[in-house]
């Protein structure tokens, strides 16, 4: 055990990748800080409870990520420093992680704070350090299989990545089960998403070109346009690959549902009514989804398909990469929580020992694509991957 680690923000994400970090990424401490003490302190009588009988020790730590002189002092001594905290923090934490010669990573979630952290590559370069955006499930984990993919053939032309977080049953009006932060869900269901056609980069609406899925465990589900599950990737292939899409999971009628919720202006920043009155309409649309669609007892289960095409060694070739994943009930973690947890931790494992060069790069860039596959079932991650010689890789 020779790596120390730091963990910003003690919730679901959090807990999971220190759990990961001490079983697999070789640590001798992981530092588990919140801005509310008594959340890390419970965090870290957990993960002393999950993790008994390794070297691995635990620091709860006590940080507000908004403050430079906090985050500061929890990076002293730490090699890689991983964010479960909001989206909108990681482009000044990746800042604060440079300055203190840490390297960096997060879940993502939105793709115009990616490019702030991408903007440090050379200062980040000069530290030594690394920093690796959009490390949790997706983007994440569909864009490393996504990389595999392409780095297993001669020549990948199309790539297409279906990913959702379920209840295990069709619950509640929407037929879902709320698996991560509200915001985090808010954020993929408006504006547009970046997709790759003709080998061009283009704009697509969300919550548009519904998809039927059909899935061997869960049967007849639907796949929608959301954001930022393509994160960099149609510009790190443009003109390389043909097709780069993504599409969100769900039971059918959901979509239909959720339009309706924007249509009515439910999922509206503000309002103001012709009276005058003004409203906040998605704070109120947050408390009533983190009331009503919580279903405690509903177990919740993640799916992710990856399928990239294109020819190897003159012949066609169709890859296609399967993960279905349940809630652990041995640990108490979902299935989003080790989905999203463990591939980020790995990620981190590969910073600490130096397998991603200093700068600030996009995973599909700098993760060693063909090594991550293959240590990501040590992280209790199972993919299925399935060869198909014979479908041709036609235009799609």
């Amino acid at each position: 055990m020779k790596f120390t680690y730091a963990v910003l923000g003690a919730g679901r994400q959090g807990v999971a990748m220190a759990f990961d970090l001490a079983l697999n990424g070789e640590a001798k401490l992981v530092r588990v800080a919140d801005s509310d003490a008594k959340v890390a302190e419970r965090a870290v009588k957990r993960l002393k409870k999950l993790t008994k009988g390794t070297r691995c020790r635990f620091e709860a730590v006590r940080c507000d990520v908004e403050k430079r002189k906090h985050v500061r002092d929890v990076l002293d001594g730490v090699q890689v420093a991983l964010s479960g905290v909001p989206y909108r923090f990681n482009a000044r934490l990746a800042e604060w992680c440079v300055e203190s010669g840490s390297s960096f990573l997060d879940l993502g979630g939105n793709t115009a704070v990616v490019r702030q952290e991408l903007a440090l590559h050379k200062r980040a370069k000069k530290a030594g350090v690394s920093i690796v955006p959009d490390c949790g499930l997706a983007p994440g984990l569909g864009n490393h299989l996504a990389a595999h993919g392409v780095a297993s053939m001669d020549q990948a032309r199309h790539v297409h990545v279906r990913c959702g977080g379920l209840p295990e049953t069709r619950v509640g009006p929407l037929g879902y089960k709320l698996v991560f932060n509200f915001y985090g869900l808010w954020n993929e269901y408006r504006g547009d998403a970046e997709f790759l056609r003709g080998g061009k980069r283009v704009r697509v609406p969300t919550l548009t070109e519904l998809e039927a899925f059909e899935s061997t465990q869960l049967g007849a589900l639907e796949a929608c346009v959301t954001s930022g599950g393509t994160s960099t990737c149609p510009q790190t292939w443009e003109h390389v690959l043909e097709s780069f899409d993504y599409k969100t999971i769900r039971y059918a009628g959901h979509w239909a549902q959720i339009r309706t919720l924007f249509e009515l202006g439910f999922m509206d920043e503000r309002f103001e009514a012709r009276d005058g009155a003004r409203f906040e309409p998605v704070e109120l649309t947050r408390r009533l989804f983190e009331e009503r669609l919580a279903f405690p007892d509903v177990r919740d289960v993640v799916l992710l398909r990856v399928l990239v095409r294109g020819t190897h060694q003159g012949h066609p070739l169709e890859l296609q990469y399967d993960c279905f994943d349940r809630h652990d009930e041995a640990t108490g973690f979902t299935a989003m929580e080790r989905t999203t947890a463990f591939p980020a931790a790995l990620v981190a494992h590969f910073q600490a020992r130096g397998l991603i060069e200093p700068g600030a790069r996009p995973l599909e860039v700098c993760v060693p694509a063909l090594r991550y596959f293959d240590e990501l079932a040590q992280h209790d991650i199972a993919v299925q991957l399935t060869r198909d010689a014979t479908r041709a890789p036609a235009r799609d």
